[in-house]
């Protein structure tokens, strides 16, 4: 049986550079490819078993959200981690989310808000390391302001979480063998779900400006 005109795309080599340039990301952000490590685009190639090309133009992609420094010639550097870096990073988030919070708290449905009462609470499982959530936690973030953030909002947060996410991981990952921390992840997140069912767009506001200078002072114990 003949198979259908279009049915298959062929693999094209902008594919091969979109998963070379999500594989780069999450070995850089789950510290695998280390913080000012320097690296060559043929080790790079090798390690991903494609040719350099794509690990090129991955890099020029990591590089535009702050993960990677290119170097003259066919190297690059590992974004060390930097402190006046994050508190770049939490001054433009606060800049950000508090003022989306105030519009979309006023936007969100009551079902959504018990989806993400019950997420919530699932950050808390003692089970769950901040490996295992990060994804669910960034999604968590994203549905409470994306019914009042723009394309442009929500690629810049997207990009300012990129960047922040390895001192998360790293900081948060010191707390996750106290069984009160995943109790107080859990709480943290629910009543942030709490202050935005409210409505009221001064208690959403203050309740992620608290929860960004919590998450600032975990990160920056990153550093340390």
């Amino acid at each position: 049986m003949a198979t259908p005109r279009g049915a298959v795309q062929p693999i094209t080599s902008r594919s091969v550079v979109e998963q070379a340039t999500d594989e780069l990301r999450r070995a850089i952000l789950a510290g695998s490819l280390a913080p000012g490590a320097e690296y060559s685009l043929r080790e790079l190639a090798g390690m991903l078993d494609i040719s350099f090309i794509p690990v090129r133009e991955a890099l020029r992609s990591l590089e535009s959200e702050g993960l990677v420094i290119m170097r003259p010639g066919r190297s690059a550097v590992v974004t060390p981690l930097d402190l006046d870096d994050l508190h770049g990073i939490y001054r433009l988030r606060r800049a950000l989310e508090p003022e989306i919070a105030r519009r979309s708290c006023g936007l969100l449905t009551d079902e959504e808000f018990d989806r993400l009462g019950e997420l919530a609470a699932d950050f808390g499982a003692r089970d769950h390391g901040m490996a295992d959530i990060y994804d669910d936690h960034h999604d968590f973030h994203l549905a409470l302001l994306a019914p009042a953030a723009t394309a442009w909002d929500i690629r810049i947060l997207t990009t300012l979480w990129r960047a922040g996410e390895r001192y998360i991981r790293i900081g948060f990952g010191q707390l996750d063998p106290d069984p009160a921390e995943h109790e107080r992840r859990g709480e943290a997140h629910t009543a942030l779900v709490a202050a935005f069912r409210t409505r009221d767009p001064a208690t959403a506001a203050a309740a992620v400006e608290q929860h960004l200078a919590r998450n600032e002072k975990i990160a920056i114990s990153a550093l340390s």
